[in-house]
């Protein structure tokens, strides 16, 4: 097989454009709802179930996966700083039979897939209620009881202890100078959702920590000062993640419903003064690169419209960051809200329409691998049917990668598209579109490749294409331009 420069008048080989839309879902490891299936799974099963995961998102169309690695102050990543986590070794503190970094692992085959790796991390849940064995004697809860407090059926960490704001940036720090993610993201978990009693919000036991910062001159309301508290830990996180990886996405995945009344057809739980989440706030001032709203509610559902809601969130979009809202592809067959696929795809459609949203988060995954209702077929072979890049942040940077010289050179163990990657170039994509019986097809390849085998591109009955482009993509999601080749 031979390949040539395609002439700059070629129309043949002008590829068309490959569309953006972040297509995400999340893989929950709290409670062992998508991964790993059990506790102390051995390492070869809960890497091929990992495998299976990113195999099925890719399949499915998707562009990134969000993956729980601190679901309750542990880890699911070797860290030095937090115990290893109880659902995926049985035991908090335990360290894998067989030595291996889940996070390492994941990161490595997402990219291999062409999908971007979130690190999911939730910064006070200290304790979740299914943990069946005691915390770890590393648990920032062991070792300073008095920063923790039990709460319903749950430990939590105190937000208002600055002690642990600064051990959750310190983890998250840790994550990101230690491992190629793509993005870190924190949940909806700020302070608890309340516990209640006779229908009666039972207090969350913070009056002592308030107290010390009224002795302290402090002079917020204690709702405020709870508030300020959370502020402080997201304007932290965006202000010293930039410093390390300034490419790296923040984002944060807030309660659907700001307040109620916002918009005026919505009614229902207040995060601003229940779980003193400002998330709006965030988006206004520009601190997160991206909001997913947890949108889990009907097109036409009374009190939570679907579509309202996300216009209205839009709206509150004046530093134009990403939005992406949250789907409930769990409720799929649900008794409590049956929704069909159908349900899913009004919402992705309704996505696309609202102007400043520019993609969706699915959750959970276990639903797309089940395909609950044909959600996954349905996806691929409908909204998801073209492969999509993830949007561009621009304002972490616009800088466009050079465009390197390709060619398909004759091995002996078959031929290979070469790129003249330098190692200084800052690709985090190479999308390769390749033509064939009159159709193009679109790949994405990890940046970080050199050589690709030219089965990979192999069309519908082993097609050989004819033509063959490269477009580079930056880490921040920026461009370069195109070259094309002929290929015989």
């Amino acid at each position: 097989m031979k390949s040539t420069p395609c002439p700059p008048d070629d129309v043949v080989c002008v590829p068309p454009v490959v569309p953006r839309e972040f297509r995400g879902v999340w893989v929950a490891t709290v409670e062992n709802m998508d991964w790993p299936s059990r506790p102390g799974l051995p390492a070869d099963s809960a890497r091929m179930e990992l495998l299976r995961i990113l195999d099925h998102a890719a399949r499915t169309g998707l562009n990134a996966v969000v993956f729980q690695v601190r679901p309750s102050g542990d880890a699911l990543y070797a860290s030095k700083i937090e115990p290893w986590s109880e659902y995926l070794t049985g035991r908090q503190g335990k360290a894998p039979d067989e030595p291996w970094d889940p996070l390492a692992f994941a990161v490595q085959e997402a990219h291999a897939r062409g999908l971007e790796l979130h690190a999911w991390f939730n910064p006070y849940r200290a304790k979740d209620p299914t943990a069946q064995g005691p915390l770890a004697p590393t648990h920032l809860a062991r070792q300073y009881p008095s920063y923790a407090r039990k709460y319903g059926h749950y430990t939590w960490f105190n937000p208002g202890e600055p002690a642990v704001r600064r051990r959750t940036v310190r983890v998250v720090l840790d994550v990101l100078k230690r491992y190629d993610v793509d993005g870190i993201h924190l949940d909806d978990y700020f302070y608890p959702y309340p516990e209640q009693r006779r229908r009666r919000d039972i207090p969350f036991p913070d009056a002592t920590t308030y107290k010390r910062y009224q002795n302290q001159g402090g002079m917020l309301e204690r709702g405020d000062w709870r508030r300020r508290n959370v502020d402080l830990l997201i304007d932290t996180l965006r202000t010293e993640i930039a410093k390390v990886k300034p490419w790296v996405k923040f984002g944060v995945s807030p309660f659907g419903i700001w307040r109620p009344g916002e918009p005026a057809t919505v009614r229902g739980f207040d995060a601003y003064t229940k779980i003193f989440a400002d998330a709006r706030k965030w988006l206004v001032n520009g601190w997160v690169d991206y909001l997913v709203p947890q949108l889990y509610w009907g097109i036409e559902q009374e009190g939570q419209p679907f579509a309202d809601l996300l216009r209205w969130w839009s709206a509150q979009n004046s530093q134009s960051r990403h939005l992406w809202p949250g789907l409930a592809d769990y409720k799929i067959g649900d008794g409590r809200a049956p929704w069909g696929s159908g349900e899913l795809l009004r919402q992705v459609d309704t996505t696309r329409a609202v102007g400043g949203t520019t993609g969706s988060v699915h959750f959970q995954m276990k639903a797309l691998l089940e395909d609950r209702d044909s959600i996954a077929t349905r996806l691929v072979a409908g909204p998801y049917v073209a492969r999509a890049l993830v949007p561009a942040s621009p304002w972490k940077g616009d800088a466009a990668p050079p465009t390197p010289a390709i060619a398909v050179t004759a091995r002996r163990d078959g031929d290979m598209l070469t790129i003249a990657r330098r190692p200084t170039d800052d690709v985090q994509w190479w999308v390769v579109q390749v033509h064939g019986s009159d159709a193009w097809r679109t790949y994405i390849i990890d940046g970080a490749r050199s050589e690709v085998a030219m089965t990979t591109f192999a069309g519908p009955g082993d097609a050989v294409p004819d033509v063959l482009a490269l477009t580079p993509v930056a880490r921040t999601g920026a461009a370069g331009a195109t070259v094309a080749i002929r290929v015989r």
